[in-house]
């Protein structure tokens, strides 16, 4: 067995490096590493589905190993990557590098090193023999919009096989999360009205109405953080909220026409996902708006919601979290700020858990690296779970 799993970790990490190999930016289509995934499949003889976007540009894979019937596990990862634009790294980001115990390279802890593994063991799946199959499906957009699952979710009791489990392998360094945060993300722009910035009563400053806009959010997420949640599962313990980009106006001396910014929400499980839209939405009719419209009554305020990614709340007991416990020998969970497509699947009505090598903490720095030693811990992981499916 000792053989076995050295060469099951070898494997692995030579799979490793021909996935970060790929650019795979969430800007960038795909295509080139699902036909990479697509033709490791076909060597060994396992059926796949590919299911692409809307536009063509990107898909998903689908995989099973076993017997094609209901009540099987999925291995959810993830082919996206965010951008390496910008960061110094000490070697080529798409060159897997070895020093010591790490791997270092974009994507090997977010999160090619779980879908390296998850491929590496398809060869010991296939011999158990598996009583029920295990699925695994590779997406795009997770980086983005974590849309990159969902057509396939929808298929699940039709024309592919409803799972009774997801396991989403985003980096928990192998402990079992079975919560974590939403994430909700919007571009608020004001339309003012422009004039000379000595006369600011002939006109309307959209920055001024952003700048109040700006501030209304800051001061719900002071009041946020000022009631936390008891259980104390979460770090930081409470919703947030964060503007990170804002842009308006031409000149100085000019009253801004136009200003925008790009601002998130991430609510705690249990929380509404459109809270802080409606509370903005709210302070801008009653406050900020009829500012703007004393001197500029054609003046507006506009906010796009982008995406919206459902959290994944906590179901004690479920297949997934007890399964995933046992697989990992624990007898806890925990809980997670980021957010995973762990909550497309329970929208789908999959009992999911997120649970995968790496340290999240890796994830998107430059010189992201695993350590070797999380890659094993999740090949044993899956060891068992072939086991417990035989």
């Amino acid at each position: 067995m000792a053989q076995a799993a050295d060469n099951r970790l070898s494997e692995t990490i030579e799979l490793l490096a021909q996935l970060v190999a790929f650019d795979t930016e969430s800007s960038k289509s795909n295509w080139p590493i699902i036909r990479f995934i697509e033709n490791y499949l076909r060597e060994r003889g396992v059926p796949y589905v590919i299911v692409p976007n809307a536009d063509g540009d990107k898909a998903a894979i689908f995989a099973t190993v076993g017997p094609m019937i209901d009540g099987g596990i999925i291995l959810s990862g993830h082919t996206d990557i965010v951008p390496v634009e910008g960061q110094t790294w000490s070697s080529d980001p798409f060159v897997l590098r070895r020093e010591a115990a790490r791997l270092y390279g974009r994507g090997s802890t977010d999160m090619k090193g779980f879908d390296a593994v998850a491929l590496s063991m398809i060869d010991e799946f296939r011999a158990a023999p598996l009583q029920k199959p295990i699925h695994i499906l590779l997406s795009y957009d997770e980086e983005t919009t974590c849309l990159g699952p969902v057509d396939t979710i929808k298929r699940f009791g039709k024309d592919l096989p409803m799972p009774r489990a997801a396991i989403v392998g985003e980096p928990t360094q192998m402990h079992v999360a079975d919560a974590h945060k939403a994430v909700a993300t919007y571009r608020t722009t004001v339309h003012g009205h422009e004039a000379h910035s000595s006369k600011p009563h002939l006109g309307a400053n959209a920055i001024e109405g952003a700048a109040a806009l700006v501030n209304e959010l800051y001061a719900f997420a002071r009041e946020l953080a000022a009631a936390p949640d008891s259980a104390g599962r979460f770090d930081p313990p409470f919703s947030t909220i964060s503007v990170g980009v804002i842009q308006g106006g031409t000149a100085r001396n000019i009253l801004a026409k136009e200003c925008s910014f790009q601002w998130e929400f991430r609510p705690l499980p249990g929380v509404a996902i459109d809270w802080a839209r409606k509370r903005l939405d709210s302070f801008a009719a009653s406050t900020v708006l009829p500012r703007l419209q004393r001197h500029a009554p054609h003046a507006r305020i506009e906010t796009l919601t982008e995406i919206e990614v459902p959290g994944l709340a906590p179901e004690p007991g479920s297949d997934a979290e007890t399964l995933a416990l046992k697989l990992t020998r624990s007898n806890r969970t925990i809980a997670v700020s980021y957010a995973t497509e762990g909550g497309r699947f329970q929208a789908g009505k999959v009992a999911t858990i997120v649970c995968g090598p790496g340290s999240i903490d890796q994830a998107h720095q430059p010189d992201e690296f695993i350590e070797i030693a999380e890659l094993e811990a999740c090949i044993a992981f899956m060891r068992r779970l072939g086991d417990e499916l035989r």
